[in-house]
């Protein structure tokens, strides 16, 4: 790739990264939340190395992917960045070694048998792998995810395990696109976790393109944006 295109990706990316960033804080500010205390994750996966490199160029640190083998090859190439690897995709039991390597955080744990072979596969040499467990808030028989019945058990039994630390949760609600009903399943999901009453649950991994203003009104921590950044894949 020229070096002319790529300028050309960075400055278009940068200016996507700078409304995706305005639009965040002007959520935090209608919520009356504190500003800077929602994290913007990167959708890569399917974009190139090329991509996440202008991405990177333009400011961006966290990149969340979906795929394990692809997201191994973008990490080589981007060897030398300090990026910050999030796992977002389903999860394999024959996957999880791999995940558990080459990941600072994993959002979609869906039973305790995964959450198990993670923390057994987790080196010790590397900081605990930051997880989070999917919740499928909308009962769809298409997606993983535990339910919010499941969630309390689920929830001490994964912080008894070593090398993992248990931070939050994640959903993928149903699509919607009115407003109130998006904020629904996260407001549901939100004071299920906080009913637990474990304050070091701190993490809620909600919102896409299509529902980010609804789900940090609802208590989003971090929001995973792909196509309102990189564009349609």
């Amino acid at each position: 790739m020229s070096g002319g295109i790529l300028t050309l990706i960075v400055i278009m990316i940068y200016n996507r990264l700078k409304q995706i960033c305005a639009q965040i804080s002007q959520s935090e500010a209608a919520c009356n939340r504190e500003p800077g205390s929602v994290l913007l994750l990167a959708v890569s996966k399917t974009k190139s190395a090329a991509d996440i490199a202008a991405a990177y160029q333009a400011g961006q640190r966290h990149f969340g992917e979906n795929y394990l083998q692809e997201a191994l090859g973008k990490q080589l190439q981007l060897g030398a960045f300090n990026i910050t690897w999030h796992f977002i995709g389903p999860i394999q039991s024959n996957k999880t070694r791999q995940i558990a390597r080459h990941f600072a955080w994993v959002h979609s744990v869906d039973s305790l048998k995964i959450a198990t072979r993670l923390s057994q596969q987790r080196p010790a040499y590397l900081p605990p792998l930051n997880v989070c467990l999917q919740v499928n808030i909308s009962g769809e028989q298409s997606k993983s995810g535990i339910s919010l019945d499941e969630l309390p058990q689920i929830v001490k039994q994964v912080k008894e395990l070593p090398y993992i630390r248990l931070r939050g949760v994640m959903a993928i609600p149903a699509p919607e696109e009115d407003f109130e009903r998006q904020r629904l399943p996260y407001k549901t999901l939100y004071q299920a976790v906080k009913q637990l009453d474990q304050s070091d649950l701190d993490t809620f991994s909600f919102g896409m393109t299509g529902d980010l203003t609804a789900a940090i009104m609802e208590g989003a921590t971090i929001v995973r944006i792909g196509t309102a950044l990189f564009g349609a894949r």
